[in-house]
């Protein structure tokens, strides 16, 4: 057993098994849901499908990052125990979470000089973040000791890809990142915008696709060119979905007769309560490790 604690947030997006098998801890996110707040604690509190339809429905949601506060009081419990602390944030590019996580490591390490807490910024999110953090146990459980997991992360963790389409634009129109009148020509049109997380963290439209069947091929085509070893990628895949997992089972399908070579089947997990509430339903997204990030 390591004696120092992987940790990240609920919006790394695996399943509480997944967590728990891997000895990954986190700390939830909350949201509003028509007022209410909710913890998004990976669909305990609030089942994916009640959520989403609620979102059908017309509710209104709303996100909050984790404070310095709240980060102070996770932490000190792994510190008061004699553990050292390596954490990954959701990307700077999305949530404001990392600047409070520093805030709240800076106040511990005055507090507990004797230990290591470091933070880091995933530059990641969903199940993309939950893949990365996935990656740090493999490593942890193959002897690596808290820095030299620092390094690494710090290293590789741009080599992480995310791509990601929604056949329901809605929520995207909703939230201000397409414009009424892109959103309305784009549901004539059928169109899928097909997006990713470039290297600052930051989600970014890339393709106009028309059709969600070519959506999903330009998806996977995206791996092809970007994948480590290309077609011979021997490492894992993860999905994400947000209500829509019959047209993630087709990018998994699509995946696993492309790349004979994957580490085990392509895990599909659902897109939790915290990254939905900006996405809505119909949103698939996919995550494997490739070619460094550089735009």
């Amino acid at each position: 057993m390591a004696d120092f604690v992987l940790s990240c947030c609920s919006t790394a997006d695996l399943s509480r098994e997944h967590f728990e098998k891997r000895d990954l801890h986190y700390i939830c996110f909350t949201y509003d849901l028509d007022g209410v707040t909710y913890p998004d604690d990976l669909g305990v509190s609030m089942p994916f499908d009640k959520f989403y339809q609620a979102m059908v429905d017309g509710a209104d949601t709303k996100t909050s990052q984790i404070n310095a506060d709240r980060y102070g009081e996770y932490f000190e419990s792994f510190l008061k125990e004699g553990k050292d602390v390596l954490h990954l944030t959701l990307s700077s590019g999305i949530s404001g979470s990392y600047n409070s996580a520093r805030i709240a490591a800076a106040e511990l390490r005055e507090k507990y000089p004797e230990r290591k807490l470091y933070v880091v910024d995933s530059l990641a999110a969903s199940s993309g973040f939950g893949l990365l953090m996935d990656r740090l146990a493999d490593l942890r459980d193959e002897g690596m000791d808290i820095d030299q997991l620092l390094d690494w992360v710090e290293e590789n963790k741009l080599k992480l890809h995310h791509w990601f389409f929604s056949s329901d634009l809605t929520f995207f129109i909703k939230g201000g990142r397409i414009s009424k009148t892109s959103g309305f020509v784009g549901t004539m049109l059928k169109i899928c915008p097909l997006m990713n997380v470039d290297h600052e963290g930051h989600l970014i439209p890339r393709h106009k696709i028309r059709g969600k069947a070519r959506a999903i091929t330009e998806a996977v085509a995206k791996m092809e060119e970007l994948a480590e070893d290309r077609l011979d990628y021997s490492g894992k895949c993860y999905i994400s979905n947000s209500a829509c997992e019959e047209d993630a089972k087709a990018v998994a399908k699509l995946v696993e007769e492309k790349f004979p070579k994957l580490n085990g089947k392509v895990v599909i997990n659902s897109i939790g309560t915290v990254i939905g509430s900006h996405t809505g339903p119909g949103t698939v997204a996919l995550f494997f490790w490739g070619d460094k990030r550089e735009n």
